[in-house]
C-alpha cells in the first residue's frame, strides 16, 4: 500500500496539473516569418501583436532566418504587423483557437507615408482639403473652472507638464528652417563681409539668417532691422525681422510688423507668427484663430502643430486630439507630431493609445531621448501598465546605458509590468537600475525615493531613510521624499524628527498647490463649439 504521504504527493500534483492541462488548452502559439517584395527573409524585423478588445501588445524580432514565435498566447482575435526603419507590413488578424499553431507570413513594403523626406510629405498634405482638417469653432475663453481632463490630480499635473514640454518641441533637424530662409556661410566670413560694407542689403539680410537658423534671435534684430530700413518693401525681410523680435522678447514691435504684413497680403506664415504673437500679448482667441487659418491654407507639419499645442494649452484637448490625428495622417514620420498626439491621447484619459503613439514616436528616431521621457512619465503616471511601454523602454537603456533616466524609467516600467512585487530577483534587477540611475545622476532625487521605497517594504527603514535624505538633498521640494522620511523616522522612534518632516511635508503641499492653482487660473480654458455648418452646435468647457 502506498503511504499516506505518499497518497497526499500524488494528490497534490493531481491538483496541479488540471489547471495546467485547462491553461495550456485554452492557449495557442502564433509562429510566422517575415519576407522582403521579392520573397527573402528578412532578420532583425520588429514583430507586433496587438490582441483586439484590449491595450495588451507583445513585440518580437524576427531571427537570422526571418522568424519570429509568440507562444502561451490566449485564444482570441489579435492582430500582427510588422516594422523595419521606413517598410512596413499590412496588419494580418487572427483568431487563435486553444491548442493549435497559427501560422502567419508578413511582407514588407516601403511605406510612402513613412519616408524621411519632409518634402514627399508636403504633396499629401497639400491633397488634404478642407473636409480633412476637424470642424469646430472656438467661441471664447473662460477663467480655469475645471482642469478640462480627466483622471487624478497626479495624471492631472502631469498632463499640464507635458504639455508645457509639448509646446518646446523641435521640428526633426532634416525638416530644415521652417521660420526664414536658410543661411549660407559661417559667422566669421559673414561678419567679414558686412565689415566691408555695413549698409549692404545682402551682407544684412545673410548675417541675419545665419543667427535665425542658430536660434540667436537677439543678434539677429540689428542686422535684419538694417535690411528693412534699406529696403521696406521686401516682406520677407520684414517677416524675419518680425520673427526675431518676437523671440527676442520685443513682442510689441513683432506685432507692429506682422499687422503691416497681414494689411499688405496674406501668407500662412504670417498668420502662424500673429498666432505666437497673439498668445505672447495675452491674446490666447486670438492666437488660436490665426494658427487655425494658417493651417487650412497650409496643412504643413508646422501649422498643424502650432495649432494643436494652442489647443492643448488652453485645456481644448480632444480639438487638440483631432487635430494632431489630422496632422499625423498626413506626416506619420513626424516625431514631435506623434509625441504631441500622444500628451493628448494621455490628458484625455485614453491611457494605451497615447502609449501606442509614443511608442511609434520612439521608432522613427530610436536614438532621440524625447518620446521614451514622454512615455517613462506617462507609464508612471498611468492606473495600469500599458502596452509596448517596456520593450521600447529596454530599447532605450539599451541605446542609452549610462542616461539616469533611461535606467530610472525602464526600472519603474519593469516594477510595474510586474504588480510591484516583492519578489526578491524583482527587487534585485530594479534596484540594480535605480543605483545606476543615481550613479549616472547623483541629482536623480526620483530614483533614490524608490530605493527608499524598497528598503521600506522589506522593513529596513534605517535604508529607507537614507535614501529618503539622499532624494532630498537632489530635491529639497520633494514632498513624497519628506513624507515618507517623516513615516520612516516614526517607525524608528524618533519622533521629534518625524514631526518636522511630515510639517514641512504640510507646508510644501500648501505652497505648491498654491502655485499650481495661480498657473491654472492664468491659462485661459477654451470654449468651444461642435458641429458643422453651425447646426447642432454645443458648447465644451
Amino acid at each position: 500500500m502506498r503511504s499516506a504521504a505518499a497518497i497526499s504527493f500524488v494528490s497534490v500534483l493531481w491538483l496541479i496539473a488540471i489547471p495546467c492541462k485547462a491553461w495550456q488548452e485554452n492557449t495557442f502559439r502564433l509562429e510566422g516569418v517575415v519576407r522582403d517584395s521579392g520573397g527573402r527573409e528578412i532578420p532583425g524585423v520588429s514583430v507586433r501583436l496587438q490582441s483586439q478588445g484590449h491595450d495588451r501588445s507583445e513585440e518580437r524580432t524576427t531571427d537570422s532566418a526571418g522568424s519570429f514565435v509568440f507562444a502561451s498566447l490566449s485564444a482570441g482575435m489579435y492582430v500582427v504587423s510588422a516594422g523595419k526603419g521606413t517598410e512596413r507590413s499590412g496588419e494580418v488578424s487572427v483568431r487563435g483557437k486553444g491548442g493549435a499553431v497559427e501560422l502567419v507570413e508578413l511582407k514588407l513594403t516601403n511605406n510612402p507615408n513613412h519616408t524621411s523626406d519632409q518634402s514627399s510629405n508636403n504633396g499629401k498634405a497639400a491633397e488634404m482639403g478642407f473636409s480633412d482638417l476637424p470642424n469646430f469653432t472656438v467661441a471664447a475663453v473662460t477663467d480655469w473652472t475645471a482642469a478640462g481632463g480627466h483622471g487624478s490630480d497626479t495624471s492631472l499635473r502631469t498632463s499640464e507638464s507635458l504639455t508645457r514640454e509639448t509646446m518646446q518641441l523641435k521640428p526633426a533637424p532634416n525638416s530644415g528652417l521652417s521660420s526664414a530662409r536658410a543661411a549660407n556661410g559661417t559667422e566669421q566670413h559673414l561678419r567679414k563681409v558686412l565689415d566691408a560694407s555695413p549698409r549692404d542689403l545682402r551682407a544684412n539680410e545673410e548675417l541675419g539668417r545665419f543667427y535665425l537658423k542658430e536660434e540667436r534671435y537677439s543678434d539677429a534684430v540689428a542686422p535684419l532691422e538694417t535690411a528693412y530700413d534699406q529696403d521696406p518693401t521686401q516682406k520677407d525681410n520684414e517677416y524675419e525681422l518680425a520673427i526675431a523680435l518676437n523671440r527676442s522678447g520685443e513682442t510689441q514691435q513683432a506685432q507692429v510688423h506682422v499687422d503691416r504684413l497681414l494689411a499688405a497680403g496674406d501668407k500662412p506664415e504670417w498668420h502662424r507668427l500673429a498666432g505666437e504673437i497673439d498668445e505672447k500679448l495675452g491674446n490666447p482667441l486670438g492666437a488660436v484663430h490665426a494658427f487655425e487659418r494658417a493651417a487650412k491654407e497650409d496643412a504643413s507639419e508646422e501649422n498643424y502643430f502650432a495649432w494643436g499645442t494652442e489647443l492643448l494649452k488652453h485645456r481644448a484637448i480632444w480639438q487638440a486630439k483631432d487635430v494632431f490625428e489630422s496632422g499625423v495622417k498626413a506626416y506619420p514620420n513626424s516625431p514631435r507630431l506623434l509625441t504631441a498626439l500622444g500628451t493628448a491621447l494621455f490628458s484625455a484619459a485614453l491611457y494605451g493609445e497615447a502609449a501606442q503613439r509614443l511608442c511609434e514616436a520612439s521608432d522613427l528616431i530610436p536614438n532621440d531621448a524625447e518620446p521614451y521621457l514622454f512615455m517613462g512619465r506617462v507609464d508612471i503616471a498611468a492606473p495600469d501598465p500599458l502596452p509596448c511601454i517596456e520593450t521600447k523602454l529596454r530599447r532605450f537603456l539599451d541605446l542609452q546605458p549610462t542616461n539616469a533616466l533611461a535606467n530610472y524609467y525602464y526600472a519603474m516600467a519593469y516594477w510595474k509590468l510586474r504588480g510591484k512585487n516583492a519578489d526578491a530577483e524583482v527587487l534585485e534587477h530594479v534596484q540594480k537600475l535605480l543605483s545606476r540611475a543615481v550613479e549616472s545622476d547623483s541629482k536623480c532625487s526620483s530614483a533614490y525615493l524608490e530605493l527608499g521605497v524598497i528598503r521600506a517594504s522589506l522593513s529596513d527603514f534605517q535604508g529607507a531613510a537614507e535614501f529618503y535624505q539622499k532624494a532630498i538633498e537632489a530635491d529639497p521640494l520633494s514632498t513624497e521624499a519628506h513624507y515618507r522620511l517623516g513615516v520612516v523616522y516614526d517607525r524608528l522612534g524618533e519622533k521629534v524628527k518625524a514631526a518636522q518632516e511630515l510639517q514641512l511635508h504640510d507646508e510644501l503641499e500648501k505652497t505648491q498647490a498654491a502655485a499650481v492653482d495661480r498657473q491654472r487660473r492664468e491659462v485661459k480654458q477654451f470654449l468651444v463649439e461642435v458641429g458643422g455648418n453651425g447646426e447642432n452646435k454645443t458648447t465644451q468647457p
